[in-house]
């Protein structure tokens, strides 16, 4: 259940123009990333989450969310190398939606937040996969294990939000990553080891 979340921040950095997209943009927004404002960028915590899903018993697939999560990002459209994305998440904030499950969730058996009240992803490198879409690599750290993860990020937009009025930059994430990778193993094999997450993130202009 990784996070890294959010992650999807890098996909701006390595695409090509998309002229038609940006076209059908509202003004003021621009869905082409070769316009994106380089600087430094911070992840909006009221809509930056993590939607985790895996397999229950084979019976049903269960989801759940991580809720708080931080990330820092710096943003060079133009030379991408030098763009920068750090991710940290509160352990403590896995939800599976409910009460009993949630306690369980933070004991040694899952997350052990006591213990490990963080988890971690800093990108690494990137690799542009069509003008909006980007395959992005980094290090997820959970339980103190450190493996290699990469997702899939898709540039939605960027502009000035026009709620609250601070420039913003939008992204999607797909990933998938093995628990049992991180030292999660209970109940295996019975309870999926194979965890699905879906990464969303707005991330605002810093001054």
């Amino acid at each position: 259940m990784k996070p890294t979340i959010a992650l999807a921040v890098l996909a701006l950095l390595a695409v090509a123009p998309a002229p038609s997209r940006a076209q059908d943009a509202p003004a003021g927004l621009s869905k082409d990333p070769t316009q994106v404002k380089p600087g430094k960028y911070r992840l909006d915590p009221a809509h930056g989450k993590i939607t985790w899903s895996l397999s229950h018993l084979g019976y049903s697939t269960y989801y759940g969310q991580i809720t708080d999560v931080a990330a820092e990002a710096t943003f060079d459209p133009k030379e991408p190398a030098k763009s920068t994305l750090s991710v940290t998440i509160n352990t403590a904030s896995v939800n599976g939606l409910n009460d009993k499950l949630n306690e369980h969730l933070k004991a040694p058996d899952f997350f052990d937040v006591e213990k490990f009240p963080q988890a971690s992803y800093v990108s690494t490198s990137i690799e542009p996969t069509s003008p909006t879409t980007a395959h992005v690599n980094g290090e997820l750290t959970i339980k103190g294990v450190t493996r290699v993860v990469s997702f899939d990020a898709t540039f939605n937009q960027a502009g000035v939000n026009p709620v609250d009025k601070v420039y913003s930059v939008g992204f999607d994430g797909r990933a998938v990553i093995r628990r049992s990778d991180f030292g999660i193993n209970a109940f295996l094999p019975i309870l999926g080891d194979e965890v699905q997450l879906r990464l969303e993130g707005e991330f605002k202009a810093q001054p």
